[in-house]
């Protein structure tokens, strides 16, 4: 039986996952990832690839997995920032946008856009099987209560203006992913981009 490192069972598993996401960033510096392998992923974690297959049991499922852990912090700031219903509708959504391409400074988040990797995210997040669809449920909840308060205008459809407007952030996230030195002017372009689109 392999050593667990760690003091239980749970703090392995992290550590493991952490292992794996660095192992598959620096594979990502050296090769295409259509090249990459879960023998590669395993022997750069250090595991032997039987027990990879206890992770996931390919590389795509590995990569959703992997982006799902780094993007919960995210869903969850982003959910709490929705549910703020004493702030104005604008204000929340400029902390959303501000949340959300903040989480794309972190490489891992970029493989969820990579193509060829045949996994829901490369879907977007508009799938309600896909771990950050409640990012777009709270962001279409701030629409509709900034309609409902007359902060924005009647879009007519949120959802599908939802689904529009996550197209500028995914643009600001493979920018930000392109060059991290644009996040702030990245940043600011889509928040004034999306309010624009709201504004009464």
């Amino acid at each position: 039986m392999p050593r667990i490192r760690g003091v239980n069972l749970e703090e392995h598993h992290e550590l493991v996952w952490a292992d794996l996401a660095e192992a598959i960033r620096q594979l990502l510096l050296e090769r295409d990832y259509d090249s990459i392998n879960m023998g590669h992923i395993a022997a750069r974690a250090g595991l032997a690839r039987n027990t990879l297959y206890n992770y996931a049991p390919d590389k795509s499922t590995l990569v959703m997995a992997l982006t799902e852990r780094r993007g919960r912090p995210t869903v969850e700031r982003v959910t709490a920032i929705a549910a703020r219903s004493a702030e104005p509708a604008a204000q929340r959504m400029l902390k959303i946008i501000q949340e959300v391409l903040a989480a794309f400074t972190d490489p891992a988040m970029h493989l969820m856009f990579r193509p060829g990797t045949r996994m829901p995210a490369a879907d977007g997040p508009r799938k309600p099987d896909n771990p950050f669809h409640a990012i777009v449920v709270g962001v279409e909840h701030v629409v509709r209560d900034g309609i409902a308060r007359g902060e924005f205008r009647d879009v007519g459809d949120p959802h599908l203006t939802v689904e529009l407007l996550s197209g500028v952030m995914r643009a600001g996230a493979e920018r930000i992913g392109r060059d991290p030195a644009a996040f702030a002017v990245t940043v600011r372009a889509a928040q004034e981009m999306i309010l624009a689109s709201l504004a009464a």
